[in-house]
């Protein structure tokens, strides 16, 4: 097998295996582009095409070889990563175009996608039931379909799940997708071929565009360390799986090309042998070029489990194995072993940095790193907060979506900003909004794209490819601004999400806000993690008649807080809130309690919720106002003071 240490010396047998690689991958990419529609154009293929010349293979070489930063890469991995970034960056490039032209005209882009909806479906039970094949435009949409919540749903799902066909969309589901469970009890969608490829013509493919602009480094020839984990699921009575809307690296055997970790870790059931292996095989690799999860906490928790367990992972990158310890199948440990051979160089470099400290430690294990690729806003903000100050300090960092189980709702056009913004995703899903100040109500007048006003906060309704109509997704977001007539906004908070025990509604923005400011007055506090729960969830010990809110904080540099230091949270609260003042300033809500659990709780805690739940670690988000007493009877624990 041909290997490539940094520069490469093109030889006549390398010509040939590039020759015969790339025409193996335009084939592809043709059977690809007719059965998904993704090459309108074919200028697409016939530009890939000629490179074969041999005068273009001298400069596809030529322009390979600057790329390269890596030690002992295979002909083949490089020739497959070079051509998906060319052929992706084609593809950005021209729905960043049609994106833009959509933003121009928003009132037309979005009525196109709603009737493209209701066409697919008019022959369904659904469809039939609400007279899709008569509705002519946005307004008559509206007025002829109530606005809905997952029960208007639920058996219809079971019948879908049932192997019932044509009961809310034409075709069969690809999975019936489970929610991360948030804001409650975890809701099952149906998950079609339109969402994924809309998710990734609209969101991935335009997303990459943006970070190849933002981010020049980003198209070299380097590999990224993902930190997936296998997902679980289980069968339906039709027989369609059921489990979170992701899929693994490893089901596509080209995409393996891009990561340090091999196929077979990515089918280690444990999560925590699945991280040990992520990172064994991404410190082997002192040319890394991007961190990538889903979110910011999962990266943060992959580099505490680095911060407990370096020294083991040094050593495994001295020897050449995987430590006997993991629990996996010994196939796939001999899989694995094979691909390691003994480092005594890079160990003794890993070690070094470890000795130091772990500031800054992401740029120093390895020097060429260019970019965190996360989403790090809503309950991931403190995540990517901490990641910047103390691991990741000097890496730049791309939040580049807004989604949900649901589907694409935006994308992040502006990487460089601190406050992640998002450009709504006109031809991803029907959306609609529901003013602030009408949540409460049972079927209140809704806005369409062009009718929002920017500062104001609106909760989302969306009609999406995948059997809802008119839901309400439980997220409440600001408009910040415009993109041509295209509404950008800032998420703020989930509905399940808030704190109200006496009809105060505070928003997981505004607490956190209070919280950060408390922190900042603790001497030597520097907030890990946290949630809330409202005292009627804890019965008898809730210490207190009173209502209240029980806060538990896991924070560094402290182990204990006075009494006057506690109360300074409920008092930033109150100045942050008149409502949550006034009821204090009554008497008919109690002082807050606050307590500091000890380090790793909230790691431990995530566990037990992971273990007891659906959810997949791919998709988990940790729960800001906990809803169930076992959670909080967890915490309680933990405290240490």
């Amino acid at each position: 097998m041909v290997t490539v240490q940094h520069r490469i010396k093109p030889t006549h047998n390398v010509t040939v295996t590039l020759c015969f690689t790339l025409t193996l991958l335009v084939i592809i990419l043709i059977v690809f582009g007719h059965n998904y529609g993704l090459f309108g154009m074919p200028s697409a293929v016939s530009s890939i095409v000629g490179v074969l010349s041999l005068g273009g293979m001298a400069l596809l070489w030529r322009d390979i070889g600057w790329r390269v930063k890596g030690k002992n890469r295979t002909v083949g991995s490089l020739v497959t990563q070079y051509v998906a970034v060319k052929v992706v960056g084609w593809l950005g490039k021209r729905q960043r175009e049609r994106l833009e032209a959509d933003t121009r005209d928003i009132r037309k882009a979005q009525e196109e996608t709603l009737l493209k909806r209701l066409r697919k479906n008019a022959n369904t039970y659904y469809g039939r039931l609400y007279e899709f094949s008569s509705i002519k435009d946005c307004m008559a949409f509206c007025q002829c379909h109530p606005l809905t919540g997952y029960e208007h749903y639920r058996d219809l799902v079971k019948r879908v799940a049932s192997g019932e066909k044509g009961v809310l969309i034409a075709e069969k589901p690809l999975i019936l997708a489970m929610t991360s469970g948030t804001s409650g009890a975890s809701s099952m969608l149906l998950s079609t071929k339109d969402t994924n490829t809309e998710f990734f013509l609209q969101g991935v493919a335009v997303c990459l565009d943006v970070m190849r602009k933002a981010f020049p480094a980003s198209e070299s020839l380097q590999r990224t360390t993902k930190f997936f984990y296998k997902p679980t699921f289980r069968q339906s009575e039709a027989g369609i799986p059921i489990g979170p809307n992701s899929s693994t690296p490893a089901s596509s055997h080209h995409m393996l090309n891009l990561y340090t970790t091999p196929a077979p870790a990515f089918q280690v059931p444990s999560e925590s042998d699945t991280l040990y292996l992520h990172l064994l095989f991404a410190l082997k690799d002192h040319s890394v070029g991007t961190l990538e999860s889903n979110f910011a906490s999962t990266l943060f928790y992959a580099f505490s489990f680095l911060q407990e367990r370096w020294q083991e992972l040094v050593e495994d990158v001295e020897l050449g194995r995987v430590t006997p310890r993991l629990g996996i199948e010994d196939e796939v440990r001999r899989s694995l072993d094979r691909l390691l051979k003994p480092d005594p160089e890079r160990a003794a470099q890993l070690k070094a940095q470890f000795q130091r400290g772990f500031g800054g430690l992401a740029l120093r294990l390895w020097p060429q790193l260019n970019l965190v690729l996360a989403v790090d806003s809503g309950s991931n903000e403190i995540y990517g907060e901490l990641l910047r100050q103390r691991y990741c300090l000097g890496v730049p960092f791309y939040s580049p979506f807004y989604a949900a189980t649901e589907g694409l709702i935006g994308v992040n056009l502006w990487p460089e900003k601190e406050q992640r913004q998002y450009l709504l995703c006109p031809r991803s899903m029907f959306c609609e909004f529901l003013p602030e100040a009408s949540l409460d109500e049972e079927q209140p007048s809704t806005l369409l794209m062009d009718q929002v006003q920017k500062g104001l906060l609106y909760e989302l309704v969306v009609t999406n490819a995948s059997g809802l109509f008119r839901y309400r997704i439980g997220d409440v977001v600001k408009v910040v601004g415009f993109h041509n007539q295209c509404p950008v906004v800032e998420f703020q908070y989930r509905r399940g999400q808030m704190l109200n025990i006496r009809g105060e509604k505070l928003s997981e923005a505004v607490f956190l806000a209070a919280l950060k400011r408390a922190v900042s007055q603790w001497p030597g506090a520097e907030l890990v993690d946290y949630c809330c729960a409202e005292s009627g969830i804890l019965g008898e010990s809730s210490g207190g008649s009173d209502p209240h809110y029980q806060v538990y904080l896991e924070l560094k540099g402290v182990r204990n807080l006075t009494e006057e230091q506690r109360y300074k949270l409920d008092h930033c609260l109150q100045e942050d809130s008149t409502i949550y003042k006034s009821f204090r300033f009554k008497g008919s809500i109690g002082p807050m309690r606050v307590q500091l659990v000890g380090g790793g709780a909230f790691q431990e805690l995530r566990g037990h919720m992971l273990a007891f739940s659906h959810t997949s670690p791919n998709t988990f988000k940790m729960h800001r106002v906990l809803r169930r007493k076992e959670h909080a009877d967890f915490l309680r624990g933990k405290i240490i003071s």
